[in-house]
């Protein structure tokens, strides 16, 4: 398996601002999956991903990623993890506004081993054209691209979304929908991605729900439904 998340417990605060965010969550992913975390806000869902992204630290359990396990690891190992293994994307993009579009994927080219060909990525993402403009210059659905890339380019087994499609349109998020199942069909790249939209879940392998810090629902998709054929976005 390569994602096993066994009883996972985080909270914030102590005394009367003591909040238990997430309450024993256990889950797994197999290499090459796409996996859809939902719920409602406060349910846990980003805290969960940051977990696994070792941006935050557990209370207990065990968060293991192809073998390596992450609770009560160092900043400097977890920092390691997250440089040669993970890629982020997240709802706002955090592209830097004064870098191009290349610019901006290559600051995270610089730290892989193996790094994606940019030509081939800004090609696959459709920013070929656009590679020597500005955030400021793209769309919403354009700068998620740019994102994506950047996230991708250090060639990562594991992508973590956080709301990839949550600042945009239908249209737009369909496209970035669409971009997302072609990379994890070409690369083989497992991918969590957190959302609000109801409709994603049928395009996924696995699909966990979560509620109130605790797992609701957690299964399979027996039939997929294409992105492009995806309703309600």
């Amino acid at each position: 398996m390569y994602l096993e998340i066994k009883d996972v417990r985080k909270s914030y605060g102590n005394g009367t601002s003591y909040v238990q965010v997430l309450n024993g969550i256990t889950t797994s992913v197999e290499q090459g999956e796409l996996c859809a975390i939902q719920g409602t806000s406060g349910s846990g869902k980003s805290t969960l991903l940051n977990c696994i992204g070792g941006l935050e630290t557990m209370d207990s359990g065990s968060i293991r990623v192809d073998g390596l396990e992450l609770f009560g690891r160092k900043p400097s190992v977890l920092a390691d993890y997250r440089r040669e293994q993970l890629g982020f994307v997240f709802q706002f993009y955090n592209l830097v506004p004064n870098l191009t579009v290349l610019e901006n994927i290559q600051v995270c080219q610089y730290l892989s081993k193996e790094p994606m060909d940019i030509d081939e990525l800004l090609e696959i993402i459709g920013l070929l054209e656009h590679q020597d403009k500005f955030p400021s210059q793209l769309s919403g659905g354009q700068q998620q691209r740019c994102a994506i890339a950047r996230a991708l380019v250090k060639n990562p087994r594991l992508l973590l979304c956080d709301e990839p499609t949550g600042a945009l349109d239908s249209k737009t998020s369909r496209e970035i929908l669409i971009l997302l199942e072609t990379i994890n069909q070409r690369y083989g790249t497992t991918m969590l991605i957190v959302t609000h939209n109801n409709a994603i879940k049928d395009m996924v392998h696995k699909v966990l729900v979560i509620k109130d810090g605790t797992v609701v629902q957690d299964y399979h998709n027996e039939v997929r439904v294409p992105a492009k054929e995806l309703e309600d976005l």
